[in-house]
């Protein structure tokens, strides 16, 4: 049976925890905000940045500067310290030789996503790319999912993959089953709390699941 695979990026693709949580922590300083340990900061890696800049302190109204700090740094330099996980440019290979439909789905801005996804010779395995709208009117992972879902029709045994509950809660929204990955930066008691079908450890553990 061929699916429809939806993927997270960050935390899910490409490791690229160290761009997100240095741009971040400039952002955070920009505004005399402590900046915890990088263990703390990890948690920058997935959910927009607006809310997770609230939630370590920086006003609703001072949001908008945030995000400009951390874009400053993170489009050139940031976006490329960064790095696909073991296993994922073979698993998108023979998902895709298996028949399968693949996309993206991330918080991260579109733009910054097919530069990465095109950067690690990625982009080449996914029928569409979506991600986040500059003007942040669609932002969160429910909001991404019913873009992708609205452009492409695409909806024939579909399946999420994610590392966070974020994602399964987004594509639940939309009665899409996730798949968690447990080498991102969610815990994956939260994502089987939120609803997760199941947890992969391994690439090729994932690559069994998704053809179950």
């Amino acid at each position: 049976m061929t699916k429809t695979i939806l993927f997270d990026l960050d935390g899910t693709l490409t490791d690229s925890g160290e761009g997100i949580i240095n741009s971040a922590s400039l952002a955070l300083e920009h505004f005399g905000i402590p900046v915890p340990d990088r263990q703390t900061m990890r948690v920058f890696v997935g959910p927009p940045l607006r809310d997770t800049f609230v939630k370590f302190g920086m006003r609703k109204e001072d949001c908008d500067e945030g995000i400009r700090v951390f874009r400053s740094y993170y489009t050139t330099k940031g976006i490329f310290e960064n790095f696909p996980y073991p296993g994922i440019p073979e698993l998108l290979r023979d998902l895709k030789a298996a028949g399968h439909k693949l996309y993206v789905a991330t918080s991260k801005p579109e733009f910054m996503a097919e530069q990465v996804l095109a950067r690690f010779d990625l982009a080449q395995y996914f029928d569409r790319i979506c991600g986040a709208s500059t003007d942040e009117t669609r932002s969160t992972k429910e909001d991404v999912i019913a873009y992708l879902l609205k452009e492409t029709g695409d909806v024939a045994h579909a399946v999420m993959v994610g590392d966070t509950a974020f994602d399964v809660i987004g594509a639940k929204a939309h009665g899409i089953p996730t798949i968690g990955v447990s080498w991102g930066y969610g815990k994956t008691e939260d994502m089987t709390a939120a609803g997760a079908a199941a947890i992969a450890d391994t690439s090729q553990e994932l690559f069994g699941l998704l053809n179950e």
